[in-house]
């Protein structure tokens, strides 16, 4: 099971980091360990992703240098931490994993398989 959490409300331009945890289990069975999130209205995206054994990180492009995937092995934690944070940041963001993912479907929901319930990242002005 995923458990996502830190989600909050901050200001545009602020940092925030929200983490992922595979209670009862470990992230090792996993090829990728990735973060979605999704607006009112629209589709789950793609935002950044992560190898869990070799740590190779990928990024969707409207978070390219703005926001940090990373693993901690000991803490079995995947946290994707975000910087300088816009509006169109607002979503809810969600943690996924996968076993047998290609790196070309990275970024399709529909490649994993396991799902954490999100957590919610406001932005206001």
């Amino acid at each position: 099971q995923l458990q996502a959490s830190g989600g909050g409300l901050v200001q545009a331009g602020d940092s925030l980091s929200v983490s992922c945890v595979a209670s009862g289990g470990t992230f090792s069975n996993f090829r990728y360990v990735s973060w979605f999130r999704q607006a009112p209205g629209k589709e789950r995206d793609f935002v950044a992703g992560i190898n869990w054994s070799g740590g190779h990180t990928y990024y969707g492009d409207s978070v390219k240098g703005r926001f940090t995937i990373s693993r901690d092995k000991a803490k079995n934690t995947v946290t994707l931490r975000m910087n300088t944070l816009k509006l169109e940041d607002t979503a809810v963001y969600y943690c996924a994993a996968g076993t047998g993912i290609i790196l070309s479907s990275i970024s399709r929901p529909s490649a994993y398989g396991y799902w954490g319930l999100g957590t919610q990242v406001t932005v206001s002005s």
